[in-house]
């Protein structure tokens, strides 16, 4: 308990005490591209991992060895 109450209380420290306004800082070399997409930042965080989720779950299945039960 007094481990839990410790690390939350860190937690919450670093939070505060970090200023995200540093955020807006640009580094050197920092170079940002352009935006993308409704449609491609969807293709690539949805569709891309469902596509290769099937694809290895279709590889498992094709692939398997161990005799089938009846």
């Amino acid at each position: 308990m007094r481990a839990g109450a410790v690390a939350a209380g860190t937690t919450l420290m670093m939070l505060l005490m970090s200023s995200p306004a540093l955020a807006l800082t640009r580094d050197d070399g920092d170079d940002p591209g352009p935006g993308l997409t409704v449609m491609e930042t969807l293709g690539l965080y949805v569709a891309a991992p469902i596509v290769l989720f099937l694809v290895i779950a279709g590889l498992v299945m094709v692939l398997d060895k161990s005799k089938k039960q009846v």
